[in-house]
């Protein structure tokens, strides 16, 4: 490689982000990219929200006044907005899932690949986009001969800038989760979604975790939030009760409420019961008997220790060695139900090597009867969290035949202990964490 080529790849790259718009930023810089390293095509491969897919991002030109439309049809998978494409590639197992899941770059040869039209003999490269073990897409290359060690390395490093370039811009744009979303929202889906956190995976020197929220039909006010402080890890999983639009409104208030305390430096107790005394006096203004169930809790990453608050939930599963269990903590009543209600902490001592998984009532409803959740656990033990959580929510799915009658949501954490000391992150994940591939 040109000594000095990477570093005036990664100049132009940024160059090329501030100076288009937000909405142009990610095609400028695949565009970049492309003629930087001599491709004769860039895309960049957007995660999905179902988390069983990619979707290819696409600006399609329209035609000038007077001008011969184009009448290609769309293509199977892809859906327009105006002179925006989206084109899902659902998972298969092959090429795009695997460098997903082993968070590796893949390069593809010309008898690897579906054949491009006027391309002939073209070989393909995947490279992860990923910031802190959050699969954000892939990059995705075509290059008209064999790259080098060298190369592979150089555009694994661009896709990593390029991950941060996404997260700077999507928030000034609905492009990107526009793309993501390969089903329609609801009112009360689109609130819940705004209160998830941000990334759904964070992997840190000590820990890594991730969470994921599988929709019932009717949205049924499931949340789940985490925040790293500079030696604490707070989390929490929360349900309200009913569904629609009343139980996400009751979902922001209890979220908002446990935000707003911690941002304040409150205790974990003091935390949770100002999100009781806001439920309940909300409750009490308009006469309902709403409440909210939940597991709030806060891990000391110095030690491991982490104290932890049921209200009115179900039990979370610690996997320690060969062995899952359910971790019996004292139960408090839900949030919201009483003024004067009082919460007790409990003490849970995590270990190198373990896995603590947090879950809601719909991971355990009646139509999922036949889902032996902590066989499941053991099953996916192995898996990153990234892809356990997704597993999990397969395994209900499948149990109640795709038919939800509750939000299945599931947090999980794996302690590694050791705070303080960097990651060893390459390209934006670290590989010893990263899931095998699919056999």
């Amino acid at each position: 490689m040109e000594r000095g080529r990477g570093l005036r790849a990664v100049a132009s790259v940024l160059d090329a982000a501030e100076a288009a718009s937000p909405v142009e930023a990610v095609e400028a810089v695949t565009s970049e990219l492309r003629r930087a390293l001599g491709a004769t095509s860039a895309s960049f491969l957007i995660a999905d929200l179902s988390g069983r897919a990619m979707v290819r991002l696409a600006h399609v030109r329209l035609p000038a006044a007077g001008a011969p439309r184009n009448s290609r049809r769309l293509a199977e998978g892809e859906r327009r907005d105006v002179e925006e494409s989206a084109t899902v590639m659902a998972f298969d197992g092959g090429a795009v899932e695997q460098a997903v899941r082993t968070q590796e770059v893949r390069v593809l040869g010309p008898d690897q690949q579906p054949e491009v039209p006027g391309r002939p003999d073209q070989w393909m490269v995947l490279a992860p986009v990923t910031s802190r073990g959050e699969a954000i897409g892939l990059l995705e290359l075509c290059l008209p001969e064999e790259p080098d060690g060298e190369t592979v390395r150089e555009i694994a490093q661009l896709a990593h800038l390029l991950a941060f370039v996404v997260i700077a811009n999507r928030r000034h744009t609905d492009l990107y989760e526009w793309g993501q979303r390969t089903r329609p929202l609801s009112l009360s889906a689109e609130i819940q979604h705004r209160l998830l956190a941000g990334p759904q995976t964070c992997e840190a020197g000590s820990f890594t975790l991730s969470g994921w929220l599988e929709p019932a039909a009717g949205i049924a006010g499931d949340t789940f939030d985490f925040s790293l402080a500079r030696d604490v890890l707070h989390l929490s999983l929360t349900d309200a009760m009913g569904h629609g639009v009343g139980a996400a409104l009751n979902a922001t208030l209890c979220v908002g409420s446990l935000r707003n305390t911690r941002n304040e430096g409150l205790s974990l107790l003091d935390q949770v019961t100002a999100a009781n005394l806001a439920l309940a006096e909300h409750a009490a203004v308009g006469m309902l008997e709403d409440y909210v169930t939940g597991l709030i809790g806060r891990v000391d990453l110095r030690t491991g220790a982490m104290e932890l608050v049921n209200a009115g939930h179900v039990a979370p599963y610690l996997a320690r060695g060969s062995r899952v269990s359910a971790v019996e903590l004292p139960v408090d009543f839900p949030l919201g139900l009483f003024l004067d209600s009082t919460y007790r902490g409990s003490r849970v001592h995590l270990e190198p090597g373990d896995r603590f998984v947090l879950v809601t009532d719909g991971m355990l409803e009646r139509n999922a009867a036949d889902l032996d959740l902590p066989a499941a656990i053991t099953e996916t033990r192995l898996l990153h969290p990234r892809e356990a959580v997704r597993a999990l929510a397969d395994r209900v799915l499948d149990a109640t035949g795709h038919a939800l009658s509750d939000d299945a949501t599931v947090l999980c954490l794996d302690w590694h202990g050791g705070h303080g000391r960097d990651r060893g992150s390459i390209h934006g994940a670290e590989p010893g964490r990263a899931s095998q591939p699919l056999p």
